[in-house]
């Protein structure tokens, strides 16, 4: 499950996919299968996925233990080409976060 604190350590990659309206439902298939594998690795704590309204975006928001257990499953995804599968379906743009504010009600 998502848990979102600052200043916990945690490493959160988000990635924004742009993709074509029809190609949106292939896309989250596939990061659902991803998310699959990369939850048998060390470190690796959830991944949420999310889809526009307008069918042209595609966010995955994954969380890992560290940066080191966050770069090792981005390692693993890559040694399995879950990437390059995924540039097939839309256009990428990564970055690795840290959550350093957060307020709820």
């Amino acid at each position: 499950m998502a848990f979102i604190q600052a200043n916990d350590g945690v490493i959160t990659q988000i990635n924004v996919f742009t993709v074509a309206p029809e190609k949106q439902q292939e896309l989250i298939d596939l990061l659902s299968e991803a998310a699959t594998f990369a939850s048998r690795l060390p470190g690796w704590i959830s991944a949420s996925i999310h889809r526009s309204l307008d069918e042209t975006r595609v966010v995955n928001y994954a969380q890992s233990k560290d940066l080191q257990s966050a770069q090792n499953i981005i390692t693993a995804l890559r040694g399995a080409g879950w990437p390059d599968r995924n540039k097939a379906l839309g256009e990428a743009h990564p970055g690795l976060y840290e959550v350093v504010f957060t307020k709820t009600t």
